[in-house]
């Protein structure tokens, strides 16, 4: 199956003509469900940290007896630093 066709394309991108710190995500994506994790990452360093965050506010939501918060914060600024030096890396140096 091709799942390439279905992406979603960037609207940032669009509008202004680069790629904003959530370009490549989708890509990486179908990379990981095909298996090709360090091609995955190659492709967006943040895509294990977003995930990450993505599990952790499903947590959230789903078990409202703990408390997320620090972690969630946590994730995210994580999230955040590997977002911009993936965007740095692959703008600058590649």
């Amino acid at each position: 199956m091709n799942l390439e066709k279905y992406m979603i394309p960037c609207p940032f991108k669009k509008l202004f003509g680069f790629e904003c710190l959530g370009c490549g995500f989708q890509r990486s994506l179908f990379l990981l469900f095909k298996g090709e994790f360090s091609a995955a990452f190659y492709m967006y360093p943040a895509i294990y940290t977003t995930l990450l965050f993505l599990v952790l506010v499903g947590l959230y939501f789903l078990d409202k007896s703990r408390n997320y918060h620090k972690i969630i914060w946590k994730a995210a600024t994580l999230n955040i630093i590997f977002m911009c030096i993936g965007y740095i890396y692959k703008h600058f140096y590649i």
